[in-house]
């Protein structure tokens, strides 16, 4: 990309590089980029960042796109993006080229937050303009002297702190399972540990902030998570995906420490917040989660939603315990101080303030609309069927 807009544009390329827990070595990256002749390199870390400003909104949203997907791509475009912008300025660019190909979301992602936080920047996608095929792509880079690597050559892929996405090559193929070499983070479930382990999550404000007692940091609790559920080979995800573009997609992702710390979660919300908080605010995690998954993440209505999710999370203080195993997950057990589980009011062989008699009034009252229904109907079948015997 970068010799192609030296090429096509005749323009001075400053590089960036933002690292959200991608493998690649960002000196090697360096090095690359000044062979090819950049003005200037910068190399960013930004995994805390991520972690504590994309991940944990997250988080607190249960934010999983189709049901399925804990959207770990997804989140970490509005950053790339946000840091482009700050170079930008800071070197006084007039445009901002980024490499999302025309088919898929990402290039949404970055053309919509570039243009929302910088526009008078000129956005440039060369992929989406040279329509090159990934092999025409191989071609063009061995013929300017710039090494791709085996993996390249075989998957896309796309790494961060909350997951890894491999997509291309015989993964196109939906009917076909995914070979293990596609897969780094997990051990195929056959290969698992015959013990099941358990962990213990600690949530303080809707958050994970301690792992099986000990306080950590959010980069180092989601890496030490996906390392340890990996291991038992929780957290591939294979589905039939809806791009924005309107294309359906077979993807494959690795997120271990994401499948784990949105289903305690989610678990632990279900013991704190009233059926009716619930019920609401999976319609607001919905629409949060495909706001950010859709590009819209500077989007105010994301905004207006989580003033509502910092509420509600405002009660999602406890624990939860979960168990893994061959490449399973299951919360076995969770404690909160601000529980609305009483085991007193559940068991039938303890005697409480409860009134059962209460109930039947209640059942009255709760299905009467329902019963009316039915004998409206009911007589209205025999008036048809009197009329149809004249």
């Amino acid at each position: 990309m970068i010799k192609w807009l030296q090429e096509k544009y005749n323009a001075d390329v400053i590089s960036v590089t933002v690292n959200v827990g991608q493998p690649e070595d960002l000196k090697e990256i360096e090095a690359k980029a000044k062979k090819l002749g950049v003005l200037k390199h910068y190399s960013i870390d930004a995994k805390e960042e991520f972690a504590k400003d994309y991940v944990f909104p997250a988080i607190k949203a249960n934010a999983l796109y189709e049901g399925k997907y804990p959207i770990s791509t997804s989140l970490s475009r509005p950053l790339i993006a946000k840091k482009m912008v700050e170079i930008a300025e800071k070197e006084g660019a007039t445009g901002a080229a980024h490499g999302c190909t025309g088919k898929g979301n990402d290039q949404v992602r970055f053309d919509v937050t570039l243009g929302a936080l910088a526009p008078d920047l000129k956005i440039i996608a060369p992929v989406r303009e040279w329509n090159m095929t990934r092999e025409e792509e191989i071609e063009y880079a061995k013929a300017k002297g710039i090494p791709v690597s085996t993996a390249a050559k075989k998957y896309s892929i796309d790494q961060s702190i909350w997951g890894r996405s491999i997509e291309c090559g015989v993964l196109e193929d939906a009917s076909k399972e995914p070979p293990e070499d596609a897969f780094e983070w997990t051990v195929s479930p056959e290969k698992a540990p015959d013990t099941p382990e358990y962990v213990t999550i600690h949530f303080e404000s809707g958050v994970p902030v301690a792992l099986n007692g000990k306080t950590l940091d959010p980069l180092t609790l989601i890496e030490t998570l996906n390392k340890t559920a990996g291991k038992h080979g929780v957290g591939r995800i294979d589905h039939i995906e809806d791009r924005l573009v309107g294309i359906k997609s077979r993807e494959i992702y690795e997120c271990p420490a994401a499948t784990v710390i949105l289903e305690a979660h989610k678990d632990l919300e279900k013991m704190v917040l009233t059926r009716h908080e619930v019920l609401f605010k999976q319609q607001i995690d919905a629409q949060w989660t495909f706001l950010a998954y859709a590009g819209l993440w500077v989007e105010p209505l994301k905004e207006d939603l989580e003033a509502f999710i910092n509420k509600t999370q405002e009660k999602v203080n406890g624990e939860v315990r979960v168990k893994l195993y061959k490449g399973g997950l299951q919360v076995v057990g969770r404690s909160s101080p601000m529980s609305l589980y009483d085991k007193n009011l559940v068991n039938y062989n303890i005697k409480t303030g409860f009134n059962p008699a209460y109930s039947k009034g209640f059942i009255e009252l709760w299905g009467l609309q329902t019963r009316m229904a039915n004998i409206l109907k009911r007589k209205a079948g025999k008036q048809k069927g009197a009329k149809g015997g004249e």
